[in-house]
């Protein structure tokens, strides 16, 4: 079988025989370095993400400037409306300063959004598919605010930053709420038109921080939107996954009444706290898209095979893949390679 058809069946809840291991696309075009062709040939899939709106907005201009600094690229954005503008700039591609700085800043941002025109747009997914053929599938992917989360994970990590939202979320600020509520509404519409799409999963990239959220905050903000947009899904016969990569503990019983179809990410300790053998206890009908510590990939290859092999017996029977998703493993000549090796070899008792 090819990756495509593993990856579906073990979508489909078909006992996973052949375990596929894949990597994010966004890795494929980001690092050169890596021998991607031989990977592929040794049996590596691919998951591809592709985002299936379009965004129109009468109330923005938004403007990009690139030049050198330092030695360095430095990108500048700036979002002009006509009560403000909002400015955040990168240095070789990583963030140095968000959009919102200000309470008055949330204003500006909201006044963005006013009026957008959301439409459903398959064009870049199609692109995908033929694309990724049968080396892997195409998840959907909603652009537009942030990268494809949910506002409140918007605000967090790509429009505030960590310590502004951390104290305005706290206080309850006035500004940030009515935002909240606004987009909360967009993202909503969002779904409805991505629903149009060939789509069938479709993907919140959520990189949820527990920690900092916590448990009644989750209750409280995030679990009645991902009730809504379930809603809109599963009447149209589409399914949500969303990217946890993080610690999940504590909300283990919460995600477990939501009718997730799968996790993206889900990273055993250090850097997650949940093994897959408790991960499948508490979820046992969910895919798991189980992402092994980068750190197994510094062990010797009998523990590195040791580990794999008590990840695909945990995740198993069904509804279980493997995936390079935060970072290319190292020693990938040698060490994706004897993955795959072993991936042959076992399956799931």
């Amino acid at each position: 079988m090819t990756n495509r058809a593993r990856l579906e069946s073990a979508l489909q809840g078909t006992p996973v025989t052949h375990p596929v291991f894949a990597t994010y696309d966004g890795f494929v075009t980001t690092r050169p370095h890596v021998d991607w062709p031989r990977l592929f040939a040794l049996g590596l899939g691919q998951i591809n993400h592709a985002d299936v709106l379009r965004h129109e907005h009468p109330n923005l201009q938004i403007v990009e400037t690139t030049r050198a600094h330092n030695g360095h690229t430095r990108l500048d954005v700036r979002w002009i409306t006509d009560i403000g503008e909002l400015h955040q700039w990168y240095l070789d591609g990583w963030r140095q300063e968000f959009f919102i700085k200000t309470p008055a800043d949330y204003r500006i941002m909201r006044r963005a959004w006013e009026g957008v025109r959301i439409t459903a747009d398959d064009t870049v997914f199609l692109a995908s598919e033929r694309q990724v053929g049968d080396n892997g599938v195409t998840l959907g992917n909603i652009a537009g605010m942030g990268l494809g989360r949910t506002p409140l994970m918007v605000l967090q990590v790509d429009w505030v930053g960590l310590g502004q939202w951390s104290v305005d979320l706290a206080d309850e600020l006035p500004g940030m709420m009515e935002l909240l509520e606004f987009m909360n509404e967009l993202k909503l519409e969002e779904f409805r038109q991505a629903v149009l799409t060939p789509a069938r999963q479709i993907k919140l990239w959520e990189n949820l921080s527990i920690q900092t959220l916590g448990p009644a905050r989750y209750r409280r903000h995030l679990v009645p939107l991902y009730t809504k947009i379930l809603a809109i899904l599963n009447a149209a016969g589409k399914r949500l996954l969303v990217h946890y990569d993080g610690k999940l503990r504590v909300i283990a019983d919460q995600v477990a009444s939501l009718d997730f179809d799968g996790i993206d990410s889900l990273t055993p300790p250090p850097e997650g706290d949940m093994t897959v053998a408790e991960a499948r206890r508490c979820w046992p009908d969910m895919m798991l898209w189980c992402h092994p510590s980068l750190g197994w990939f510094r062990e010797s290859p009998e523990t590195l095979r040791t580990l794999i092999s008590g990840m695909v017996r945990d995740a198993g029977p069904k509804r279980f893949c493997l995936m390079i998703s935060e970072e290319i493993p190292p020693d990938w000549e040698r060490t994706v390679p004897q993955v795959l090796a072993l991936l042959r070899e076992e399956a799931p008792a």
